[in-house]
């Protein structure tokens, strides 16, 4: 298997976690650490030599059925990725995963032995999980069952928690920040630091791409998240072309994700996709917010959480949302012809339906997009509004209302808490 994912999202933590308590044993491999143990796959890459190498350099053997053998930061060693199809095709039965952060970049560099690997995506914690690590596994069962109407003080309950997620995010490290007491200000010095581990990685990128022209796109993508994204406007000190090498590194990297127009509302909906045409998201809406400066003080007195940052923070999160339940296919529905242009937020999966999704405050009558695109789209599934108020149905007009703490109940996969 190979984990993918940015930086910070809890790769390695997981993974040492399965390997403690689902196997006998466990072997890591830091390839970044230990750069000394890149020779092993110079050369001969039969199953037997690689598992022999790493027993001598690890001391520890390494038995098929009780031990995890993990290849950590395996980007540093492109090598190891393609002795993955030989462990297995040899050693069938040894459990082995790799992990990186920057995996795009070392698939580039070889052949990915197509077939022979699996692959898993992590993401952010979700509002769900988020809450889980705050104790309230309840509150974390509510937001992921069928949406419908809460009592008033479980609705009010859940917004104030989700507010304080908006800011916080679902990195790891700053969850467990949190969940220990520690105060907001310790977070941001945290995503702080976060944010500038992703600038240090710029110099991977060095020959791909100007260091500047990355951290400026970087900022610009942050601040522009739901707005259609045009290359020329990302850093007005390059060119378009440079700007758009630097979103598709970021996007390589998995800092940013990129959610293109589809239309018409029916699956496959990757079929009909605009790579043209498309929006970003940022990996996580607590570096999001850091990295546009909010003001924190004076946004986190509004009530309604479409207030907050001009709607920009809810639009993240729901995005964040539906990467994690559709696995990163995710994308928005547009319709622009000569005097009229009409965009709903995203399209999300439900069974084989495709629903159009709003984050939006206020009544049906002011969601021209969305009752154009359903009706443009009679098979598709209901409308869906994701605000700040209460559960509630406009059936005659296709119409669900749902809170915003609902989000991550939208989508094709069950969610495991």
């Amino acid at each position: 298997m190979v984990v993918r994912g940015a930086r910070q999202v809890g790769k390695t933590w997981s993974i040492k976690h399965l390997g403690e308590t689902a196997f006998d044993d466990m072997v890591v491999v830091d390839l970044e650490k230990r750069a000394d143990l890149c020779p092993i796959f110079d050369g001969n890459l039969s199953a037997d030599n690689i598992v022999e190498s790493i027993e001598i350099a690890t001391g520890k053997r390494i038995r098929a059925g009780e031990t995890l053998l993990f290849l950590d930061e395996v980007q540093e060693c492109p090598r190891a990725l393609m002795a993955l199809r030989y462990l297995y095709e040899e050693k069938p039965d040894l459990h082995v995963i790799a992990a990186g952060s920057l995996l795009e970049f070392a698939f580039g560099e070889i052949k990915v032995p197509v077939g022979r690997l699996s692959y898993l995506n992590m993401y952010p914690m979700t509002f769900a999980e988020y809450l889980v690590a705050m104790g309230n596994k309840p509150a974390a069962e509510a937001v992921m069952s069928e949406p419908g109407g809460l009592p008033e003080s479980t609705h009010a309950t859940l917004l104030n928690a989700l507010k304080r997620y908006f800011f916080v995010g679902g990195l790891p490290e700053c969850v467990s920040l949190v969940a220990e007491g520690a105060s907001l200000l310790d977070v941001f010095a945290v995503q702080d630091d976060i944010l500038n581990a992703y600038r240090d990685d710029f110099a991977k990128y060095a020959a791909r791409a100007d260091k500047s022209c990355l951290n400026a796109v970087l900022l610009n993508l942050a601040r522009q998240v739901g707005q259609q994204i045009k290359y020329t406007t990302l850093d007005h000190g390059h060119t378009g072309p440079t700007n758009r090498k630097a979103f598709d590194l970021l996007r390589m990297a998995r800092v940013v994700h990129k959610v293109p127009s589809a239309t018409p509302l029916a699956p496959p909906l990757g079929a009909s996709a605009n790579e043209k045409r498309f929006k970003a998201l940022f990996v996580d809406i607590g570096l999001m917010q850091r990295a546009c400066c909010v003001p924190v003080d004076r946004e986190m007195n509004h009530d309604d959480l479409l207030d907050i940052y001009r709607g920009r923070l809810a639009e993240q999160f729901v995005g964040q949302e539906l990467l994690a339940t559709h696995d990163g296919d995710l994308f928005y529905w547009s319709r622009e012809s000569r005097g009229s242009q009409a965009e709903v937020d995203f399209a999300a999966m439900e069974a084989d339906k495709v629903h159009p999704v709003e984050v939006k405050s206020g009544k049906a009558g002011k969601l021209r997009s969305l009752h154009m695109a359903l009706e443009k789209h009679p098979d598709c599934g209901d409308g869906i509004v994701l605000n700040s108020g209460n559960f509630g149905r406009m059936p005659e007009q296709r119409l669900v209302f749902i809170p915003l703490y609902y989000a991550g109940s939208l989508g094709p996969k069950p969610n495991a808490l």
